[in-house]
This record gives C-alpha cells, structure tokens and sequence, in this order.
C-alpha cells in the first residue's frame, strides 16, 4: 500500500465471514472471486485473516502467510498491510460461536477513490456509512410484492 497516497486512498471495508463447525465447503471458488476483483481494480485487499474459535472459547489468528498454500491468493498476499491489532482480533472474535472458523477482510474500494478524494479536495469529511443486510433488502422486496399481490 506504500505506492498510494493518503489522499488518493477509497473507502476502506472490512467483513468477518463465519464458517460453523462442520458446515465449510471451501472450493477455491471465493478466492478465485476475491482475486477477480483486485485484478479488475475493483478493491485492494489490505489485510485478511482467519480466526479459529475452540470450543473453550480461546482464539487463534493466522494471517494469510501463515494459512500455507494459498494458490491464486499469492499474489494479494504479497500486498497485505497486517493492521489487525490483537484488540481488533479480539473484537471481531467476541461475535463467533464456539468451535467455527472465520475469515477477516479488510479493503480498500479502488472504485471510489477518485471520489472520495474529490471529497476530501473540496473539505468534505465522512461522518457516517452503513451497509444494508441483503437480507433485509429481500425482505423488503418480498413484502413489497406480497402488498401488491394483496392489493391488486
């Protein structure tokens, strides 16, 4: 991440993706993904992990290095900035159940940047962002069709 400056950086995200116990169907399909979009310019991975929750309850953090072959996620691996603190592991782990496995990652949105930085040119400042559930916008759209089923 040393190639860009501070202000030409985008909107940076994060998402913690849990895998229950037993419940992993790891195909390489979400790598390959993940390495589509940094590829098109889409985002820039800065940092992923992979959490272990024993069913004690203690913790365990692997950077992407650490996980051993990584196939076509090399190549990210390479650009990653560690910034994960131990408070933030801790943090991001309070949320897993017992006994599952999660994948932490951080990026930044390269397809805002230009305007995030516009933003910044012009004194503007962030003060809020969100995300909306998919789930939620299904049930919207659900609820929507069932009133105008009802209604019409």
């Amino acid at each position: 991440m040393t190639d860009t400056s501070l202000d030409e950086l985008g909107p940076v995200d994060y998402l913690v993706v849990e895998f229950p116990a037993g419940a992993s169907n790891f195909t390489g399909e979400m790598a390959a993904e993940l390495v589509a979009l940094t590829d098109a310019g889409t985002i820039r991975v800065i940092d992923a992990l992979v959490l272990t929750k024993d069913e004690d309850g203690s913790v365990d953090a692997m950077e992407l290095s650490d996980v051993g072959e990584l196939g076509e996620l090399q190549a990210i691996e390479a650009q990653l900035a560690e910034l994960l603190a131990a408070d933030d592991v801790e943090h991001l782990a309070a949320a897993m159940e017992p006994g599952s496995t999660a994948g932490v990652l951080i990026w930044e949105n390269l397809w805002a940047a230009p305007f995030a930085s516009a933003a910044r040119r012009a004194g503007g400042q962030l003060i809020a962002n969100g995300r909306i559930p998919i789930q939620a916008i299904i049930a919207s759209i659900e609820a929507d069709d069932a009133s105008a089923t009802e209604g019409g």
